[in-house]
């Protein structure tokens, strides 16, 4: 655990029943609004939500939806361009991750100083421009708090985390009518997308009092309430529950950081273009299984907290067991593929797969029990159960 520590908050976070309607109070002052969105966003009539306020105060905007779904480093460049021909000072992104991604990158991009690509190798050079607003379509990805933005690099078949902590976003509504018809699908994957940010964070090396206090109630958050959320699209509790703990899981990012499962599931989403939230997911069970014996006290104090009733475990190994089970059992529910069988990934490509994978020392080297090739080798055949 870390005896340094920083907490760092995007300035303001609305939530709560008809937050969308800050919005008009927060753009008063704006001349153009720039929408980062997409089209299937835009299709389910959420984006109406948020334009009826931006109409309602009478302000000029322009949309953006032709945002890929995880893009590579070219597709946002693109959009960047366009969003800085447009004129706007004020950037609202609507959608999930990669949505909210390319609009954090477009507020630090806005001058002709460097690009996107620029920053892959030095993601630090860029400054806050344009200020911004996150208003996130699922509940799990973290994005609206995190100053990361992930980007897919084509010609090295792997996805890259931009970290600056410029990106980090200005306002954030968190309105659960925005993500009451989240398909199942979607609301599983990044559900668990969540779920693996707040286990991560809680068992990583850089684990400090600031991020346990946002993973731990992320955590408990996730296991009791993500199945209901997802199952009933009426579950509205449920689904407030899993938007703030979502939230909580983003800053515990903020405060220490993912490790091994989000290290080694970059390859599968650069390559085979598996989406983040389900690559995060296969590789949980497998991850926390290799973890275990190193952070057995940790995933004991998570059962203590997210075990709610009746607690029938007494020992630390019985509670990390219990737990790592309640989130195999989680991903089974939610049908979430667990083998790459599924997305036709080569047994071939194993090697690849271990080299790529231990390219991400970022975050390997906060995984508390060390990753050596043969320890990744094993992991990545694990989900190649064919």
């Amino acid at each position: 655990m870390l005896s340094k520590y920083v907490l760092q908050m995007p300035k303001f976070t609305y939530a709560g029943n008809d937050s969308l309607e800050k919005i008009r109070e927060i753009i008063a002052d704006c001349r153009k609004i720039a929408v980062f969105t997409d089209k299937g966003i835009a299709g389910a009539g959420l984006l109406d939500l948020v334009l009826d306020q931006i109409r309602t105060a009478g302000k000029e905007y322009v949309v953006f939806d032709d945002l890929a779904t995880e893009p590579s480093y070219l597709q946002v460049q693109a959009n960047v361009d366009e969003f800085k021909a447009s004129g706007a000072d004020f950037i609202i992104a609507v959608g999930g991750g990669s949505v909210m991604d390319a609009a954090k990158l477009a507020s630090i991009l806005a001058t002709d100083e460097y690009k996107v690509k620029d920053l892959l190798d030095n993601p630090r050079l860029a400054k806050k421009v344009i200020p911004s607003m996150m208003i996130p379509t699922t509940a799990g990805t973290g994005a609206e708090v995190t100053f990361n933005a992930i980007v897919a690099v084509p010609e090295k078949e792997v996805k890259i985390g931009i970290v600056n902590p410029e990106m980090t976003t200005d306002y954030i509504i968190l309105d659960a009518k925005m993500i009451r018809n989240l398909p199942r699908k979607i609301a599983a994957s990044t559900g668990v997308d969540a779920l693996c940010h707040a286990v991560e964070c809680f068992t990583c090396k850089k684990a400090n009092p600031f991020s346990d206090l946002f993973a731990l109630e992320a955590a408990d958050l996730i296991f009791n309430n993500i199945e209901k959320a997802c199952d009933d699209k009426d579950a509205m509790e449920e689904k407030k529950a899993m938007q703030l703990a979502a939230f909580y899981a983003g800053e515990a990012i903020v405060c220490s950081g993912t490790t091994a499962v989000h290290g080694l599931s970059y390859p599968l989403g650069g390559k085979y273009h598996i989406a983040h939230g389900v690559s995060n997911a296969m590789l949980l069970v497998p991850v926390m299984k290799f973890n275990e014996p190193a952070v057995r006290g940790r995933l004991a104090a998570i059962y203590d907290r997210a075990v709610h009733g009746a607690k029938n475990c007494e020992t630390e190994e019985s509670k990390s067991s219990y737990m790592i089970e309640w989130m195999e059992k989680i991903v089974k529910h939610l049908d979430i593929p667990t083998s790459l069988e599924q997305f036709n990934v080569p047994k071939e490509d194993l090697d690849w797969l271990v080299s790529a994978g231990m390219e991400q020392q970022r975050l390997l080297s906060n995984n508390v029990r060390e990753v050596r090739p043969e320890d990744a080798r094993n992991i990545y055949l694990s989900v190649m159960d064919y």
